[in-house]
């Protein structure tokens, strides 16, 4: 048991800087066709990584031209509607964590879409059954109030030093101009086909000519083009009391279904007084002590912050460092099976639950939890959760419940400034493809993420803080971070994609990155396990195909195989100015990774 101190810190640091400064960065001006996506690059002026290269370039872009972290996040944003229209876009919402270096202080806010103020507990219910998850997700009763664009503005109106007209510019040029369409853009298109072809103008706009869009072809979408221009014009009062506003409104009362699809696409009930109410929530970040670091997140309507910091706070008293492969895994896994089965039980939305978000990230309640934990055998799932407000050595206070299913996509990037301002957000439409009903003429899709919300009690024993309810917001499993040394400096700064496994992403790369000792590209890229309070963890091949699965079994594991999970991105501040970016390496086409002036 041990804690390692600031100098080691200081040692990972720089031996991770040794390690990638050789790494090839691309050119930091627009991409083209020909840009390839680089997961690493080194450099000064400001550094964006994301899952692509446009989006990226975007960021470079601001950043060049004397934008902020801020400005160059929300230009990354809007260019991947664009690229990563299944993923996020104005239709979708998300989580937005931003540093300010001035003050060396840590802020968030909450742009979590919200269900319709008539919604209640049955919003999911017919005849007094619950739809299935296929049934509800692609008609207009998934559909919650988009918080993308409040966020935006809100993050420009708070920290930003340039209007949303001119940080939409590059998005706005990418939607007209078109962006080159790879295997990841296609596959993903495959993949929602038959629901696309329920809405013509989905079908339309994704599926060109009626056929699947070619892999090295151009993808344009005027549509999208002018709702930028029309956000840039008019601000988001266009979408929250406005014409695209109406359009979205419309379109989930009514959802335009192909009549010869036999598709019933539920209406929804989403209305104009739920967009003119709708508010991004500025809000306290999570934290988290960590190896001596301070470690910051989303708070709730997200359980990404509490249940991260829940989970290092039970591995905090076991020396990772020092662990082998198998037990560093084995506690790992067991610390998120724990974090997860007490997330299930108490995190909601604050505004409509009683959420104990001190009592669950206190050293206390997690000490109360890790005792749990046995070198030599493996807890059974589903566990427990424990009270936080109560916390009893290795005590369970509760039935166990599984943790209910969310979309398993999503974007992130991560953005840092030549001032010192970081920026980690994930923004999302919640499953690929969202809802999969584009608004008519407006180039984007309307997100599903209302089906984040249990459609029925998960233990039926006690109350489930994830039932719907009126202008409530579903939980997200998003967890944006980052982390400050013992001055109020950022270390490091990532997320990740992937639904329920976004929490065990980031935790898996922050102890790979801070107690292990990987270089970030190299904690991001490693072989991932993903375990969530359910019977079998999930391993990725380089696991799953491994020797360290058989000595993982032989401690009582069982494990199902997960071709890829996640898609992270982060930042690392090093010394003098520099910044060093990473993405991934292969998960979704790789990712791409940019600084404004690279390091010879």
């Amino acid at each position: 048991m041990g804690r390692p101190g600031t100098r080691r810190l200081a040692v990972l640091t720089v031996s991770a800087a040794l390690v990638s400064v050789g790494a090839a960065a691309p050119p930091a001006a627009e991409a083209s066709p020909a840009t390839a996506k680089v997961p690493v690059a080194v450099g000064y002026g400001g550094a964006v990584a994301s899952v692509d290269a446009d989006a990226s370039a975007a960021g470079i872009e601001v950043l060049r031209k004397g934008g902020n972290a801020v400005d160059a996040a929300v230009a990354t944003a809007a260019a991947l509607g664009v690229t990563e229209p299944y993923s996020a876009g104005v239709g979708g919402g998300g989580y937005f964590v931003y540093y300010d270096a001035r003050t060396r202080s840590v802020h968030t806010i909450d742009g979590r879409e919200t269900a319709p103020l008539s919604a209640d507990e049955d919003l999911f219910k017919e005849n007094g059954k619950a739809l299935s998850f296929n049934d509800a997700v692609s008609s207009g009763l998934s559909v919650g109030t988009p918080g993308t664009p409040a966020t935006w503005q809100k993050a420009l109106d708070e920290w930003g030093s340039r209007r949303l007209g001119t940080v939409l510019k590059p998005a706005e040029r990418l939607a007209r101009d078109g962006f080159t369409v790879d295997d990841t853009f296609r596959s993903q298109t495959a993949s929602n086909e038959t629901r696309f072809r329920y809405f013509p103008d989905t079908a339309k706009l994704f599926l060109p000519h009626g056929k699947l869009p070619v892999v090295g072809s151009r993808f344009k979408n005027p549509g999208l083009a002018r709702t930028y221009r029309e956000l840039g014009r008019e601000g988001v009062g266009a979408i929250y009391r406005g014409d695209i506003g109406d359009d979205i409104v419309k379109t989930v009362e009514r959802p335009p279904v192909d009549p010869a699809a036999g598709w019933n696409a539920r209406p929804g009930k989403l209305a104009e007084k739920d967009l003119a109410v709708y508010r991004a929530k500025l809000q306290a970040p999570t934290r988290t002590s960590y190896r001596g670091l301070n470690v910051y997140s989303i708070a709730p309507s997200s359980s990404g912050g509490t249940t991260v910091g829940e989970a290092l706070n039970i591995l905090e008293r076991t020396d990772l460092s020092k662990a082998s492969q198998t037990q560093y895994l084995h506690h790992y896994i067991e610390a998120s099976r724990i974090a997860f089965a007490d997330r299930g039980r108490w995190v909601g939305d604050p505004a409509a639950e009683n959420v104990p978000t001190k009592q669950l990230l206190s050293q206390r309640f997690a000490d109360s939890r890790a005792c749990l934990i046995k070198d030599d055998a493996v807890l059974t799932s589903p566990l427990a959760p424990g009270d936080p407000r109560h916390p009893a050595a290795c005590g369970k206070g509760g039935t166990a419940a599984p943790t209910t299913y969310e979309g398993e996509n999503t974007t992130h990037l991560t953005v840092a400034d030549k001032w010192g301002n970081v920026v980690s957000y994930t923004l999302t439409i919640e499953q690929t493809g969202g809802s999969g009903i584009t608004v008519p003429g407006r180039g984007f899709l309307l997100n599903n993420e209302l089906t984040d919300f249990s459609f029925t009690p998960a233990n039926p024993a006690v109350h489930d803080p994830n039932l719907p309810g009126p202008g409530k917001r579903p939980r997200s499993s998003i967890s944006p971070t980052i982390v400050l040394d013992r001055n109020d400096k950022p270390v490091v700064a990532l997320g990740s994609p992937g639904g329920a496994t976004i929490i065990t992403t980031v935790l898996q790369t922050l102890t790979g990155f801070l107690d292990r000792h990987l270089p970030l590209v190299d904690a991001i890229a490693a072989p991932r396990a993903s375990q969530r309070n359910a019977a079998k963890t999930e391993l990725e091949p380089g696991l799953y195909d491994s020797a360290v699965r058989s000595r993982l079994e032989a401690l009582g594991h069982s494990f199902t195989r997960n071709p890829e999970i996640g898609a992270a991105t982060g930042v690392q501040r090093l010394p003098n100015g520099k910044w060093l970016a990473a993405a991934e390496k292969v998960r979704r086409g790789g990712g791409s990774a940019m600084v404004v002036d690279p390091a010879p």
